[in-house]
């Protein structure tokens, strides 16, 4: 049993402060609470809808539509009815309500007026509206306003406890026809991908982070400057994203574990600092987090169609790793797991996500902070004979950074074993040979995928990144409704194990399954890749690329419907 509320309003109408401290009350009275939003690029206008799907049990995506749907403004109505539930309770703030069939219009605004002094509050009676029409405890509500107010004063969070309880007030008889999941044992720690992300960065010994804001990248760099002085580190906001990769090389260069963040637009600009990183074997981290292109696209949707530029981008051939996390608890592993590979490796890391993975938050099992610094694998005794680029047979050169026992070199050029440029063609064979030699060692350190479902399932979705949740709900749909179905999620997709990776797809199946490829995209980037590797043949493509994510049940009926 679940039911999925949703608030909506124009930007500056605090929808978003709304939503997170309904999120966070209802896990704090035990709930399993699945919370994103949707919101134009605007400052001020728009709408924007924030939704809170609660259970009894976990949830791994959100629902198309509503079972309460609360709007601040006429347009929110007009946009969203139509996806509210047959039983669903509608409520319009009465001083915006252009349209009223099938709504209940309640005094939102002139509540906020009474309780609070200014309309500017509605979002806390809307809040108490919403909190009043559950079937639980007003007191963790109640919590959360004394949190979010806490630091405007004593006066603010009195006004805004009023404004919620006056609209928890107005809320009686509106959801009896609404049947409500108990609360249970879900953790209280809601958690969202950028969180997961700079919670694994500070606890791995990042120790500097440079980038220039682009949505929905921004929140990590946020995240790490607002815990820098806890974490001593240092946090650059750059002049524009071609410095914030070079600076991210010289941090590397000079030893220290550092990253940048970005999306599509700002990546673009730093393929050259990218191969930059290839070519003096530096342990350089980006986070990547997608939105729908080209160009500046939809700047605050989702999408997954930055793969093929993530595997190719830059010039050269040298080796990547990439990584694709499905859920916050995932992204903050692989954070760490990203880090260390370009640490081991002397290669460029790069973590996707994209809006969706980056802004949702959800229930987590706490994760752990503690300060457990990554092995950054520097030669702090590298000996009288030294070379930076010295041969080896993994391709892993002994790295030592400038200022200790070692004279290092590096340079953009091609180069010999000591650092020093050449155009020596042996050398530059030799020298290109050693550094794709480490390609094999990823692959071996690789993460394998991950099976959900039967493992001698005929019918098989795969998938990668974001899509995991909404992937794994649609398997539980289809098998209760008696297919035999699994699923493969992809946490790392590039370098690929073709051999490990043709045997997780048959599992125990007697033969080759069906298979499914869910994406975000237009032209199936990730399963294009397998195939290009020898791994699959055919395969049937789920396709999206409207900026919204999946939901599971999308997924189920598409699958179904097939």
């Amino acid at each position: 049993m679940d039911i999925n509320v949703r608030i909506a309003g124009e930007a500056g109408q605090g929808i978003e402060t709304a939503g997170e401290v309904l999120a966070q009350a209802l896990a704090d009275a035990g709930l399993y609470v699945f919370a994103a939003k949707s919101y134009m690029s605007r400052i001020r206008g728009g709408l924007n809808w924030y939704d809170i799907r609660i259970s009894d049990q976990a949830l791994f995506s959100g629902k198309e539509n509503s079972d309460i749907l609360l709007s601040l403004t006429a347009e929110g109505i007009k946009t969203l009815q139509g996806k509210a539930g047959s039983q669903a309770v509608v409520i319009a703030d009465k001083a915006t309500a252009e349209n009223s069939s099938g709504c209940n219009c309640l005094d939102i605004s002139g509540t906020a007026k009474t309780a609070g002094g200014s309309k500017i509050m509605a979002n806390m009676v809307a809040a108490g509206v919403v909190f009043g029409m559950l079937p639980y405890d007003i007191e963790a509500l109640s919590q959360q306003i004394r949190q979010a107010f806490d630091s405007k004063g004593e006066e603010m969070v009195k006004k805004n406890l009023k404004c919620a309880e006056s609209g928890a007030e107005l809320t009686k008889g509106l959801s009896d026809k609404l049947l409500f999941p108990q609360s249970g044992g879900a953790d209280s720690f809601l958690c969202s991908g950028t969180e997961a992300v700079g919670m694994g960065a500070l606890s791995a010994g990042v120790k500097f982070a440079s980038a220039y804001p682009m949505t929905p990248a921004t929140g990590v760099i946020t995240y790490l400057a607002k815990h820098a002085r806890e974490y001593g580190i240092v946090v650059e906001q750059a002049e524009d994203e071609i410095a914030a990769v070079n600076m991210v090389c010289g941090a590397t260069f000079a030893g220290a574990c550092a990253l940048t963040a970005t999306s599509g637009g700002g990546f673009a600009l730093m393929a050259e600092g990218l191969s930059l990183s290839g070519m003096m074997e530096l342990p350089v981290f980006i986070v990547l987090s997608q939105r729908p292109g080209p160009a500046t696209g939809l700047p605050t949707r989702t999408a997954q169609q930055d793969l093929r530029f993530a595997v190719h981008g830059g010039h050269g051939e040298f080796p990547r790793a990439i990584f694709a996390p499905g859920t916050p608890e995932e992204a903050f592993k692989l954070t760490r797991k990203a880090l260390a590979t370009a640490h081991t490796f002397q290669s460029p890391a790069i973590l996707m996500m994209d809006q969706f993975l980056a802004d949702y938050v959800t229930n987590t099992a706490p994760l752990n902070t503690a300060y457990r610094p990554i092995d950054k694998q520097i030669t702090t005794s590298p000996g009288e004979d030294y070379r930076r680029y010295k041969i080896t047979e993994n391709g892993v050169s002994p790295r030592a950074v400038p200022g200790g026992d070692a004279l290092v070199k590096a340079d953009s050029d091609e180069h010999d074993a000591e650092g020093h440029i050449t155009e020596n063609l042996s050398i530059r064979i030799e020298q290109h040979d050693k550094r794709m030699r480490k390609e094999k060692g990823i692959i071996e350190d690789s993460i394998a995928p991950m099976r959900y479902g039967p493992q001698d399932a005929q019918e098989l979705i795969i998938n990668w990144g974001s899509s995991y949740g909404p992937c794994r709900e649609a398997v539980d749909t289809l098998n209760e409704r008696g297919h035999g179905i699994a699923m493969l999620h992809f946490a790392q997709v590039w370098p690929l194990k073709t051999e490990e990776i043709k045997k997780a797809i048959q599992g125990d199946a007697p033969s080759w399954p069906e298979l499914t490829c869910v994406e975000g995209n237009s032209t199936a980037q990730f399963a294009g890749l397998l195939k290009e590797q020898g791994i699959i043949d055919s395969r049937k493509p789920l396709l999206k690329y409207n900026g919204m994510p999946f939901t599971g049940i999308e997924i189920a009926e598409a699958i179904e419907s097939d």
